[in-house]
């Protein structure tokens, strides 16, 4: 068995653990630290959002030697409007801007035909509107809306309203993450990056329900017992399906990071970033969330209620009453017993004897008198 397969098992079977529940302050904090600087980012520098959101042209041209930074260039100048340029895989240029009606496309594709010296019949432009983007985005929200509440009530008839509502709250702190990444590195934001968000959004799911699912199986008749509280509990549920866990994140992450760092980054399609960047964090954050978050949250609620805090306090006390019985113990074992000899006997007792030998010696004779 591997040395990870070996900690598994280990971990299963409670021979080791973490306390992860026990730690939960500082896992909270680390959250609330990182959510403040996406929310930061998210307002400072806002999101660079694509054509389909907003409207604007897209221009393609055909294989051409000028370069991306060039091209740039050449589309700011006669836009006067920030460009999105990407090289594709045939040496074409895809030219994007945003904020572009009709007669000023027909504008920049003869202003861009000129300085790349070609044919403008060369040059294809598409079109969207900004009403097609607004609607686009409104129904990016719906869909995100409808998959919360689905998740809530499935959550809430499968577990608890306590298990919905910590599995919610690990969502938006995804969600969250992985949109003020996007505004702090500038990435385009398109309806790829959508569907990335929708689906980093199933794992960390995934995820969060398998920790759950052995959370329920392990707390039956949990207020029956004296031995653990429900924090205990739910640590022990974090620590089995811990490599669980590690194991589905790692085998996701590696083709997603596969896409982002050589498709993206490496060969340059950055057609695949915008979904390669939105799977790639979320993925990282939904795993963490599924362990850090949801189920310290959990064990935080469920805690509050009267029945388990009665269980808190009745395990506290019985672990109180055995520590002082093992101090008791241990104090016993250290004091010397009454049918033990002291290692120095010889020096207490053998100058204490002397005298009374002298006095036998010093006494009346045995025998008759004469």
């Amino acid at each position: 068995m591997s040395k990870l397969g070996n900690l598994g098992a280990r971990l299963h079977r409670g021979e080791v653990s973490y306390d992860f529940v026990g730690h939960r302050k500082l896992w909270y904090g680390i959250s609330i630290l990182i959510t403040i600087t996406a929310i930061v980012g998210l307002a400072v520098r806002g999101l660079n959002m694509g054509i389909d959101f907003q409207g604007g042209a897209v221009f393609t041209t055909e294989k051409t030697s000028v370069s991306v930074s060039q091209a740039e260039t050449y589309a700011e100048e006669a836009s006067g409007h920030p460009a999105v340029v990407q090289k594709l895989g045939n040496g074409t240029l895809r030219i994007q801007i945003a904020g572009m009606d009709t007669a000023q496309s027909d504008q920049i594709k003869n202003q861009l035909a000129e300085d790349f010296k070609v044919d403008p019949e060369k040059i294809a432009a598409d079109l969207v509107g900004a009403t097609w983007g607004d609607q686009i985005a409104n129904k990016a929200w719906q869909g995100l809306v409808i998959f919360m509440i689905l998740v809530v009530i499935y959550l809430a008839i499968a577990f608890e309203w306590r298990m919905a509502v910590a599995a919610l709250v690990a969502l938006i702190h995804d969600i969250t993450i992985t949109v003020g990444i996007y505004a702090l590195v500038g990435f385009e934001v398109t309806p790829g990056t959508v569907i990335g968000l929708l689906t980093i959004l199933g794992y960390s799911l995934y995820d969060t329900v398998v920790v759950f699912d052995s959370l329920k199986e392990q707390t039956k008749d949990i207020t029956k017992q004296n031995r653990w509280t429900y924090s205990d509990i739910a640590n022990r549920s974090i620590n089995g399906t811990l490599v669980r866990s590690i194991n589905t994140t790692v085998v996701a992450l590696l083709p997603v990071a596969g896409l982002l760092f050589i498709g993206g980054g490496f060969l340059g399609a950055g057609t695949l970033n915008d979904i390669s960047l939105s799977l790639f964090v979320g993925l990282a954050a939904g795993a963490y969330s599924s362990i850090f978050i949801a189920t310290p949250l959990v064990a935080d609620l469920k805690e509050l209620e009267p029945q388990m805090k009665a269980l808190k306090k009745r395990v506290l006390a019985k672990r109180a009453q055995a520590g002082a019985e093992e101090e008791l113990a241990e104090a016993r074992d250290e004091t010397p017993h009454d049918d033990e000899e002291p290692e120095d006997a010889h020096a207490v007792v053998g100058p204490r004897s002397q005298p009374a030998s002298r006095s036998r010696g010093r006494g009346r004779p045995s025998g008759k008198r004469r």
